[in-house]
């Protein structure tokens, strides 16, 4: 009996080794299964990524974290009063009781200027750091005489010698100083005081108060002059609440890449932004915002508010490893398209084996590439890891086609890949235009290329 197997295993390894088809089937199943190590590296820069987090938020934790400043304002207590009539059964009379219950007002300043000078340094922990900063806070202002009478409440009923200044902040831990306010020619200084209401409030702010003012201070026909410093170590941002009736705030600092968050942005004419530090003004008026200059019985939640200014890190070591990985799918098939063209054109025979380890090496460029910058900047563990990675590819495809010409061609062409690739990663607004231009270019290239393949040879 005749064996028909043979012939028709021949067959099919001859269909494999000539047909155009087979050979895109095989480097199309090749680049799904690299698909797999790939989605691994990712897991890896994001694991990196949240342990580069943890780090962070410890090292801000210890040094000090955000920065809101809301404050100062006036505690005046007054006194209201409460009737209640009693039936007396045997005198047939009503009795009147008035009770007495003191309860508060809260004044906000009719100027508050606030000069802040932010300098920013690097904390490491191991391989990884985070940027913080210590600030001076300078507050100036002014408190006009206090009428609660709109309020229906008596000047006669206000307890002067029992009011207060208070000071709400975020980062009490942060403090460096003692704190001393002036107030005309009294300074005072602050207590903590437990903010026993802060979680029904959804408020997260510490409340330091300052000892009794003097009455005199507030009872009088003149302004009453204020000033107070302040001094902090923080990290992420620092923020102000706008309580003045005019409100403005000069910040500086020697941070490059501020951003400015909050209600209010600063003053185009006077904001400056270099390359080593930044100046911005901003200015508040009552008008501006949804609050008044009194409130009664409560503390009110003003905290969104504020505005000021975020310390962040533009796109930081984990971030662009993640949006290089994230081109990873686009490198390896860009680079099996080409030595699938070189294959199809020269009619070299290049085994999927060879093409598996190709992608391999491409897949390690990301390993070097995260493993490096954690020992050094973004850039020279780009160089170092993509060097790597193309000298290796090279000198194995030089053993495989047999000729220079194609192994130099593919160093080319991966060198101005990654290149590519680096540039994308660094841009922010244009990256999606420059990536758009480039991937046009390159399908142009192909589009010409492959034009001399003979299609019909499947």
């Amino acid at each position: 009996m005749e064996n028909t197997n043979k012939p028709q295993q021949n067959k099919f390894g001859n269909w494999l080794k000539t047909s155009i088809a087979a050979r895109m089937l095989m480097v199309g199943f090749l680049v799904i299964i690299l698909l797999i190590p790939l989605s691994f590296i990712n897991s890896l820069i994001t694991e990196r990524a949240y342990r580069q987090s943890d780090v962070v938020n410890e090292i801000n934790e210890k040094w000090g974290e955000n920065v809101l400043v809301y404050g100062p304002f006036l505690k005046i207590p007054y006194k209201t009063y409460t009737e209640t009539k009693t039936y007396n059964e045997k005198t047939k009379t009503f009795f009147k009781e008035i009770e007495t219950h003191v309860k508060h007002a809260y004044i906000f300043p009719e100027t508050l200027n606030a000069d802040v000078n932010v300098d920013s340094k690097t904390l490491k922990r191991g391989n990884f750091e985070s940027a913080v900063f210590t600030t001076t806070m300078n507050f100036s202002g002014h408190y006009i005489p206090t009428d609660l009478n709109s309020k229906g409440i008596k000047t006669e009923d206000i307890l002067w010698d029992k009011a207060t200044i208070l000071l709400k902040t975020s980062n009490l831990k942060g403090i460096k100083s003692e704190m001393l306010l002036k107030l005309n020619k009294n300074t005072y200084t602050f207590q903590t005081n437990f903010n026993d209401n802060a979680s029904k409030n959804n408020d997260y702010l510490d409340v330091l108060e300052s000892g009794f003012i003097n009455a005199a201070d507030l009872s009088s026909k003149n302004n009453a002059q204020f000033s107070l410093s302040m001094s902090f170590n923080g990290s992420k941002q620092i923020e102000l609440i706008p309580i003045g009736k005019t409100t403005t705030m000069h910040m500086a600092s020697n941070w490059a890449d501020p951003s400015f968050i909050g209600n209010y942005l600063p003053n185009d004419e006077t904001k400056k932004i270099t390359k080593t530090d930044f100046n911005a003004d901003w200015k508040v008026l009552h008008i501006n915002r949804a609050f008044s200059q009194q409130h009664l019985n409560k503390i009110p939640n003003l905290n969104k508010f504020a505005f000021g200014t975020k310390f962040m890190v533009m796109v930081d070591e984990y971030q662009k490893s993640e949006r290089s990985a994230k081109y990873g799918f686009l490198v390896i098939g860009l680079t099996f398209l080409i030595f699938f063209l070189i294959q199809t054109l020269s009619k070299i025979n290049i085994h999927p084996f060879q093409y598996l380890m190709i992608g391999l090496a491409l897949i390690m460029f990301y390993t070097l590439l995260v493993s490096i910058s954690e020992h050094s900047n973004f850039l020279k563990a780009y160089l170092i890891a993509g060097s790597s990675v193309i000298l290796l590819i090279t000198l194995y495809s030089k053993s495989i086609l047999k000729t220079l010409k194609f192994p130099v061609f593919i160093g080319l062409s991966l060198s101005a890949l990654y290149a590519f690739i680096y540039i994308i990663i660094q841009l922010e607004n244009y990256a999606l235009l420059v990536g758009s231009i480039g991937l046009f270019l390159i399908l142009t290239i192909v589009m010409y290329v492959s034009r001399k393949i003979d299609w019909n040879n499947g």
